[in-house]
Parts: C-alpha cells; sequence; structure tokens
C-alpha cells in the first residue's frame, strides 16, 4: 500500500502587531537564491495504445547508479542552503513539540496470559523500551526490549513489535536496519536467557504461535514485488521450516494470525475487494488448514473468534458496509446455519470486532463517525457509548482477554488530546485510565472545532473538520492548512496532534477532509473515489479548499495542503488541476508516477493494486490514469511553492517519483516560488525512525509552511 512526512525558502523579516499577526516586509522567491539542480535528460519513449509519452528523466530508477545518487545530494545540498534562514523556527517549533510531549511516559498496563505489558519511554531516548510484570502491577519490572540499545549506532531503525509465545517464554519480533518495509527480520528471543535463538528468517511478514510455544507459523514475502505470498511451518530446533501455503494469484497477499480465544490460527488471504480465511487448531498445528469459505470474487470477509461461535464480517457489492453473521463452530460450513445479527446498513459501515465471552463490541461508523456498540451475548441487551462533540475518533484499544467484562477505548478529537477510558460491561459505568500529558498546558475551550460541508462537483456534500483560535476573525486573512489521504478505503478521522498547533497558534486554521476515496462516509464513499472514479478524490479536496475560502477562513494566498504516500498523489494532482488555489504544497513520499509504475510488474505493490487504481495493460484503464497522473500532467504553468520529500530506501513509492517529480516539474514550472526536494538518505517511506528525528522532519515541515505565509517565528 502506497501509504496506512522542506521548508522554507526565504529568509521573512516581519514586525510583531499583536500575538497573532505579522507585518511582512519581504518574502524570498526561487531567483534570491542560487540556481536549483538541473537534472541530467535522458528521453527514454514509452508507448502504450498508440499514445507516445517522453520520459526525460527515466534514468533516475537507479539508485546504484552514482550519478542519481550524486543528483540527490545536489538536491538535498540545495534544500538545506533555501532553508538555512529557517534554522531558529525549526528549532522554536522543535522544542513546541516537544513541549507537547511527555518525553518520560508510560502506557497503560494491559493484562496478557498472567503478564502486565507496557512500554516506557525516556528523556533524550529515540525509542520506546518494552516491558512487562508478572501477576501483579506492582510486580518486578522485566524488560523484555529495550530498543535504544539494539538501535544504537545504526542511522535506520524500525522495530515492528512482538507476539509471546503461550508459556509466556519466548519472544518473537520484527526489526529493520533500513527504514523499509520491505527488508523486516524475524527473531525469537529467549525471555529467561535474554538471548535470541538462532534463528533469522529475513523477509518475513507476519507470525503466530501454536499453543506447543514450539511450532511458529510465518509469511515471507516475494523478494521482487514484495507481495506476501507464502505461510511456512517452523518447529523450532528443526532446521527446516514446511512451506504449508503459496498463493499463486499476484492480486492477492497473506497474513497469518492466532485468534482471540487461542484455538485457531488463521491464514487471510486479501486482494482489494476479496478475501479467504482458512485455519487449523492452534492445538494441533500439524493438521491441514481448512478453508472458512471459499474465495469469491468481491466477497470480502473477516472471522472473530469466540468459544462457541464463529462471528463472520461479511461484504459483497450488495451489502458494501457489510453485514453480521453468527454460526456454532460446529457448524461454520454449512451457510444455511449462519444466522444475520446485524442487517446491512447503507448508512452504517461495520468496522471492527470486539469479541470477548459474554460481550460482543461493534465498532461501526456512521455519518463519518465512529460508533461502538456492546451486545450481551447471554441476555441480548444493547448499550450504545456516547460521544458528546461534533467531529471526533473511537476506537477499541488493548483488549487482549477473552474473559474480560470490561473493554477499553480511545477517545481523541482536533482539540481533545487521545485518552483510553475502560467501559464496563456489567454496570454500564465508564473510568478515564489514562490522558495523554501536555506538560506544555494546553486548554481545549481556547480553541474551536467546526464540521463543515463542501459541495463536490456532483453535487456530494463532503465533510471536513476545523480546528483554530477561539479569538480567529473570519475576515479572509488567515493562514490554513488542509489535510487529507483519500485511497484505499482509509479514512482521515480526526485526531488531537500537538505538532499542528504549531501552526494554530500562529493563526492557522487546520483542517482535515473526508474526501471520496477513503471510506469516512461508508464503503460507497471509497468506490466513488477509485478506479475510474478517482479523480473524485482530487475534486472533493479542491471543493473543501474553495469552501474554506468562501467562507473567509482562508484565501488562496494563505492556504497550504498536505498529504503523504497515496495523498502525496492527490498533492500532485490538485497541483495540477488547481494551483490557483494553494500557496504552499508539502508533498510527502508522494506516488506520482502513476502510469508507468502500474505498468511495470516487476515494481513492488503493482499488480495487487490493480483493483485500487485500474490496470493500465486496458486501454479504459490506461487512457483514465493517464488523464489524471501528477507527473504525466505537469506542464508550463505557475505551481504553488512546494516541498517534496521522499526515501532512499521507500519500499512503498520508490524513491525516483519524488525524484522524478521534483526534476520535471523545476523543468516546466513559469512561476518564481521555492521548489524543494528533501530526501532522506538513510530510511524509507516512513522518514526518520526515531521520535526525536521525526519530530525535527515535521519542525522542518512546518517551517517551510510558516515561512511561506511570511512567519518567522
Amino acid at each position: 500500500m502506497r501509504t496506512k512526512k522542506l521548508l522554507t525558502a526565504a529568509v521573512v523579516i516581519f514586525t510583531t502587531i499583536s500575538c497573532n499577526q505579522q507585518k511582512v516586509t519581504n518574502i524570498l522567491k526561487q531567483t534570491d537564491f542560487q540556481k536549483p539542480p538541473v537534472a541530467d535528460i535522458k528521453p527514454e519513449t514509452l508507448t502504450n495504445f498508440g499514445q507516445v509519452r517522453i520520459d526525460n528523466y527515466y534514468w533516475m530508477k537507479d539508485k546504484n547508479n552514482p550519478k542519481v545518487i550524486n543528483y540527490l545530494k545536489t538536491e538535498n545540498a540545495y534544500t538545506d542552503t533555501v532553508m538555512a534562514s529557517t534554522k531558529d523556527l525549526q528549532k522554536k517549533i522543535y522544542d513546541e513539540i516537544i513541549g507537547h510531549i511527555k518525553e518520560d511516559d508510560q502506557s497503560y498496563p494491559t493484562l496478557s496470559n498472567g503478564y502486565y505489558y507496557y512500554t516506557r519511554t525516556e528523556k533524550g531516548k529515540q525509542y520506546r523500551t518494552y516491558c512487562r510484570k508478572k501477576g501483579s502491577e506492582k510486580a518486578a519490572e522485566e524488560i523484555i526490549f529495550d530498543v535504544n540499545k539494539m538501535a544504537e549506532g545504526k542511522p535506520a531503525y524500525m522495530f515492528e513489535g512482538y507476539d509471546i509465545s503461550p508459556d509466556n517464554r519466548l519472544a518473537g519480533y520484527f526489526f529493520n536496519e533500513t527504514g523499509s518495509f520491505a527488508d523486516y527480520i524475524l527473531k525469537i528471543k529467549d525471555l529467561t536467557t535474554g538471548k535470541d535463538l538462532d534463528l533469522t528468517i529475513k523477509g518475513a511478514s507476519s507470525f503466530a504461535w501454536a499453543n506447543d510455544s514450539k511450532t511458529l507459523f510465518y509469511t515471507l514475502i516475494d523478494p521482487v514485488t514484495l507481495r506476501s505470498y507464502r505461510v511456512y511451518r517452523q518447529v523450532l530446533g528443526n532446521p527446516k521450516a514446511n512451506l504449508i501455503y503459496e498463493e499463486k494469484d499476484a492480486k492477492f497477499s497473506l497474513g497469518v494470525s492466532d485468534s482471540k480465544t487461542k484455538d485457531y490460527i488463521f491464514i487471510s488471504i486479501n486482494s482489494t475487494t476479496t478475501s479467504e480465511e482458512r485455519f487449523v487448531s492452534a492445538n494441533k498445528p500439524t493438521e491441514t488448514f481448512k478453508v472458512f469459505m471459499p474465495r469469491v470474487k468481491d466477497v470480502d470477509y473477516s472471522v472473530f473468534t469466540h468459544k462457541d461461535y464463529f462471528f463472520i464480517r461479511y461484504k459483497d457489492k450488495q451489502n458494501l458496509n457489510g453485514k453480521l453473521y453468527q454460526v456454532v463452530v460446529k457448524d461454520y460450513a454449512d451457510r444455511k446455519a449462519w444466522k444475520e445479527i446485524m442487517p446491512h446498513d447503507k448508512d452504517v459501515r461495520i468496522e471492527n470486532l470486539n469479541v470477548q465471552k459474554d460481550y460482543l463490541i461493534i465498532e461501526t461508523r456512521k455519518n463519518g463517525l465512529a460508533n461502538l456498540e456492546i451486545r450481551n451475548l447471554k441476555t441480548g441487551k444493547k448499550e450504545f457509548i456516547n460521544f458528546p462533540e461534533p467531529v471526533y475518533t473511537a476506537s477499541s484499544s488493548g483488549n487482549p482477554e477473552y474473559d474480560a467484562a470490561t473493554f477499553r477505548y480511545t477517545y481523541t478529537s482536533l482539540n481533545r488530546p487521545a485518552t483510553l477510558y475502560e467501559f464496563n460491561c456489567q454496570t454500564s459505568e465508564t473510568k478515564k485510565l489514562k490522558q495523554q500529558e501536555i506538560p506544555s498546558g494546553f486548554n481545549p475551550d481556547d480553541y474551536k472545532v467546526e464540521r463543515l460541508w463542501a459541495n463536490a462537483e456532483d453535487g456530494t456534500k463532503i465533510p471536513m473538520a476545523i480546528v483554530y483560535k477561539k479569538n480567529l476573525k473570519k475576515k479572509g486573512k488567515n493562514p490554513a492548512l488542509l489535510y487529507s489521504y483519500g485511497s484505499y478505503g482509509m479514512s482521515s478521522d480526526v485526531y488531537f496532534s500537538g505538532s499542528f498547533y504549531s501552526l494554530i497558534d500562529r493563526g492557522f486554521v487546520f483542517g482535515i477532509a473526508q474526501i471520496r476515496g477513503g471510506s469516512d462516509m461508508g464503503e460507497q464513499w471509497y468506490e466513488d473515489g477509485k478506479l475510474l472514479k478517482k479523480k473524485n478524490t482530487f475534486t472533493d479536496f479542491i471543493a473543501c479548499s474553495e469552501k474554506l475560502i468562501a467562507d473567509k477562513y482562508t484565501s488562496a494566498d494563505k492556504l497550504a495542503a498536505m498529504g503523504g504516500s497515496a495523498g502525496g498523489l492527490l498533492m500532485g494532482a490538485v497541483a495540477n488541476m488547481r494551483p490557483d488555489l494553494y500557496q504552499t504544497i508539502v508533498a510527502q513520499v508522494p506516488f506520482v508516477d502513476v502510469v508507468t509504475t502500474m505498468l511495470d510488474e516487476t515494481l513492488p505493490l503493482t499488480t495487487g493494486e490493480y483493483e485500487e487504481w485500474g490496470n493500465p495493460n486496458e486501454e479504459e484503464y490506461f487512457r483514465y490514469m493517464l488523464s489524471y497522473s501528477p507527473y504525466d500532467n505537469i506542464k508550463a504553468q505557475n505551481y504553488p511553492n512546494m516541498l517534496v520529500t521522499g526515501g532512499i530506501n521507500d519500499s512503498q513509492v520508490l524513491f525516483h517519483e519524488p525524484s522524478k517529480y521534483t526534476a520535471k516539474l523545476r523543468a516546466l514550472k513559469t512561476d518564481d516560488n521555492i521548489l524543494i526536494l528533501h530526501m532522506n538518505m538513510d530510511s524509507g517511506h516512513g522518514g526518520a525512525t526515531g521520535r526525536y528525528d521525526s519530530i525535527k522532519d515535521t519542525a522542518f515541515e512546518l517551517a517551510f509552511i510558516l515561512n511561506r505565509v511570511g512567519i518567522s517565528k
């Protein structure tokens, strides 16, 4: 998935008039600096369906080519020069963000199989420490992983989590040292000795323990396509693993997991629209996996386990938002035995289930907002948790215990820090367990949150949420930043981020647009923003931008936009379509060379995404994709100020896409606005891997946005 973060180009001098008002005396342009890098032109002719395309920068694909690396270093040096005047601003923003974070912090403990698990962060340390206590929260601390020690001396390090064996003695864990999502290694740590076992599995993508604590199921990725396609069974101590299943269809990838009841191991096989589940008893790991329900095109289902029942979330073309079934375990193969317990509702999307012994928690989405429903499996009683604000995000969080009579959920909004709650299913009482602390101080009542609705080109109402200081005047003179994603059915949920308050406290309006391509308003919302309807994603974002301007929150000369990965595609598209609407665009690791990438089946994550973007080997899709592909549609016109980011080890959006995009844009744009590329030469899709380094990247991006509207303090 091209998912699921340079800033400023100028010395800005201003006189402070008031807290949120600055008088700009000078904002430097591109011509105030040395000439930017010019990439070599090496024309490559690409022909499809009689359409000839000339790609002058096709040669940038090869990162082993010294000329490519030299070019990227030149771009980074130019960016450093342009951004030099913002160093003080970057440091100030960095300090502000740090002030919004409790550096020495600890997660609320979660009980699992007799141990309380939690993580710690320590001031000055880049990574988390993972810990547990046996039997009681007052017991002695046992450090499972100190990621700071594991990452010592490494420019990039990603720790992707762990899973404890049923006997509590072993921990399987994922890590990589490149920042690439494709380079994970699976190791097993003996928690008694503190040492790793002699087992290293490169390219693993998921794993699950059988109940004997010595049998391990894991998946491997294809080293070329990066598709997770094989499942192996490994008995610890045996030199060879057994291949259990291989998925031949390139549109599908797979993962393995255990069940909450610890009764089963599941192989989940998924394309964008279709799924299949296979399972085996966790007590009998050498048996053959059974197919829960054979795959049917455009039927997507998920299985959730109970000791007595299977619960099935089922979706097809006629039931896009899904319906719920319940079936006695022994009768699962008989479709006639499936009992519908929640019918399809065109206005309510079923998103997730949390199954406990006596309770079923159903997570749904209606009108773009999350809902939590609790059902008593014995009495049939239904309860709903109500949330007071007009726009928010809520989801279940940290509920591993099957026998529990409580469940936990996290709640957040644009002006409400994330808070963990525990709901007692027996008493209907809610208890606050932990709230995100803001050491520098934060009063939610100082800010106003609104939900707005923009009118799309086809008349559809598009929601967005905005937040700003209460004393803000709507006279069309405020700077603003609008963010969105809009692909893969991933909703652009609202959340609290201390970093964006470095903008808001300087007079910005910050907004999140819930555009089509996500599932914010239900599964049809996703269907209406993919394949041959993909342009709705871009025009929806434009409509939201126009709404902010029309309602006098901001103006085109003060509006910034930001998006990453597939959201970077969004940024590239709106930059081509409506460059007049934006003063600044930040395109993070953007997927911009859509047609060429999707035509190359040797590239990672291509054939598996035909159901998202379409197959350009078919003329209808080729021509439609070509009509919006940001790289192919760059032309001689004025563009906003732009910051483009990339990662040399990016496996989701290969580094050459933002590189080529920047080179072509610089060659064709007719304006004097700033265009800079920041390529991380150590990491991948997620940028810097340490938390402090990541904050530096964020400060860099925000400084760029601020600088472009003349704010330097």
